[in-house]
């Protein structure tokens, strides 16, 4: 795995080519950003986005997710996949915000964790970009990287994962390096194809360092 010299040099790497590194899925309070990240399970921030571009004006509190009957917003979220789950679980999550929380999304993450379709990633997101409380969720791009480059080890659970990267990172970072890790891997260090022939850590990268080797056979 990694030194904490090798460590900084991706970070800092990392941040000079995407220093502009965000949360792409669009909202303007925290109970959008609840939402949106809900719906984005195993769906490109792209389609969540065109979706919730209708919805978000439509539905604006919780109790509007609740006052129409759960078909009608299983058609609205249709074109995401698991979206009759997902609708399911959007009607108990607000249900729970009203009944528990005024109405308010909790800033705890183990509070959030609580309601219905919000994991730990989820909750780590929300807390980060909605309260700006430092943490970093491991997303299948996140995890990708961090085995990729031995951030972590192959065999590591996202839990474990999360927690070698809290414990590597510096906490002022978390949040930060979350989405630029997050870009790295979605437009750089990608699943299929990742551009290892021009990847400014490819000495670093156990994975690609591999794959260069097998082009070359």
């Amino acid at each position: 795995m990694l030194n904490k010299t090798q460590i900084r040099y991706c970070l800092d790497t990392m941040g000079e080519m995407f220093p502009e590194a965000h949360c792409e899925l669009i909202h303007s309070n925290p109970f959008e950003l609840v939402i949106a990240v809900a719906l984005s399970a195993q769906c490109t921030d792209a389609l969540v986005n065109r979706v919730t571009r209708k919805l978000f004006q439509k539905y604006k509190t919780p109790q509007d997710y609740l006052d129409v009957p759960l078909e009608e917003l299983q058609e609205e979220i249709r074109s995401i996949g698991l979206y009759r789950n997902k609708a399911k679980n959007i009607q108990k999550l607000c249900r729970l915000l009203i009944d528990e929380y005024d109405g308010t999304v909790p800033r705890d993450r183990d509070e959030l964790i609580k309601l219905p379709g919000v994991g730990r990633k989820t909750a780590n997101v929300v807390v980060s970009v909605a309260y700006g409380v430092p943490a970093i969720a491991v997303d299948t791009h996140v995890e990708r990287v961090s085995k990729r480059l031995g951030f972590c080890r192959w065999k590591d659970s996202v839990l474990e994962v999360e927690k070698a990267l809290m414990k590597k990172v510096p906490m002022e970072e978390w949040s930060v390096t979350h989405h630029r890790m997050i870009f790295f891997g979605r437009y750089h260090c990608k699943a299929q194809n990742p551009q290892c022939e021009i990847c400014p850590l490819l000495e670093l990268c156990r994975e690609g360092k591999k794959r260069m080797r097998g082009k070359q056979a």
